[in-house]
């Protein structure tokens, strides 16, 4: 029997999807832990979104049943309104804190202010691309029954 050449012939689209999506939860989780993201509990939202998402799609490539299905829509759906939340606190924390230090700023500046500030406003976006890998994930797993 002839191996495969290359690593892409060894394992499937979905198994590939799901190193990638589980690869890239691990980094988010372990940046959020090394920049302290943890100092009050709005901040564990990402955390625990991530920490159910881990297993849940591990248990969906493992169980494909109607309810795991299910759950981890829920699960993705989460993860993208914890982006969109994350996105918004990020954004109004920079904004009062250019107000505070610019008073006089507005209209333009002000918008590129708080895009740029001490907070990454568009950070949190990263959930909403993990949610988006999950949907991809989970149509691959889906087309597979």
């Amino acid at each position: 029997m002839q191996q495969p050449k290359n690593i892409a012939d060894r394992f499937s689209l979905g198994q590939i999807t799901l190193a990638a999506l589980l690869f890239m939860m691990s980094g988010v989780v372990i940046e959020l832990f090394l920049l302290g993201h943890y100092e009050d509990s709005k901040q564990l939202i990402p955390v625990f979104s991530i920490g159910v998402s881990l297993p849940a799609a591990v248990i969906l490539y493992f169980r494909r049943t109607t309810s795991t299905i299910v759950f981890f829509k829920i699960i993705l759906s989460i993860l993208t309104i914890t982006g969109i939340y994350g996105t918004f606190l990020h954004l109004k924390a920079n904004y009062e804190f250019e107000t505070e230090m610019k008073p006089t700023s507005g209209g333009w500046d002000l918008i590129v202010d708080s895009l740029s500030g001490a907070l990454p406003a568009l950070a949190p976006g990263s959930m909403i691309a993990l949610a988006l890998i999950g949907f991809i994930f989970l149509k691959i797993i889906v087309d597979q029954q």
